[in-house]
């Protein structure tokens, strides 16, 4: 495999902006009105889309409001609610686990620090950017989801696939402005034009800069 371009932090930062310009009303794709509902949803959206998510958690947290309310649940119950998303038995372990974690721990409140999140069952750093951009607005780094992992190493701001590493080369390139919605505008770029296996090349704003890492195919 040939080694991947790297585009520099000048151009990084460059189409990066041009991006954020080209999808101004990107927003977290999740749907939640209070810290512990985007906790649950979190959890549940791994390799699951997120119109799936969407479509199983207004009725759950219709019944469940609180920390405790998820803590105190049976996993029967909890799972017939959020049956139709991936690794489902999995994901309502997690919840309740984490759930009274925050309950006990921390008197029901999600924490707003990193090390605090990370440590609660089924919340990597991913997901713990995730929660404080979203629930604290505490911008302290990246949410790497698949998109990012992607478009990142494709477009040339990386030439790593190991989330961390991603982070790491991305928050060093790319003025602190961008990672509130870096991830959700490379989401977007990704549905309309960087598709996975046929991107729409000719028809992408970074034609010109992009070096097409891994790309075989495209129009």
């Amino acid at each position: 495999m040939a080694h991947p371009q790297l585009l520099g932090k000048k151009k990084s930062e460059e189409a990066i902006g041009t991006l954020e310009k080209e999808y101004p009303n990107t927003k977290y794709y999740l749907e939640f009105k209070t810290p512990i509902d985007l906790v649950v949803a979190a959890i549940l959206s791994a390799q699951t889309r997120d119109v799936v998510v969407n479509s199983v958690t207004p009725e759950l947290f219709r019944r469940y409001k609180t920390a405790k309310d998820y803590a105190g649940a049976k996993e029967p119950e909890l799972l017939s609610y959020a049956k139709k998303v991936t690794f489902a038995d999995n994901k309502v372990k997690n919840i309740i686990k984490t759930c009274n974690v925050i309950s006990e721990k921390y008197n029901g409140r999600v924490p707003d620090k990193m090390n605090e999140l990370i440590d609660l069952p089924g919340i990597g750093r991913k997901t713990a950017n995730t929660i404080l951009i979203n629930a604290y607005g505490i911008v302290e780094g990246i949410p790497v989801d698949t998109w990012v992992i992607k478009l990142s190493y494709r477009i040339g701001l990386t030439d790593s696939d190991k989330p961390e590493k991603i982070e790491q080369d991305l928050m060093a390139i790319v003025e602190k402005k961008h990672w509130k919605d870096i991830a959700y505008v490379m989401k977007a770029h990704g549905h309309k034009i960087c598709h996975s296996t046929m991107p729409l090349c000719s028809k992408c704003i970074l034609n010109s800069v992009c070096p097409k890492n891994g790309v075989s195919k495209h129009s």
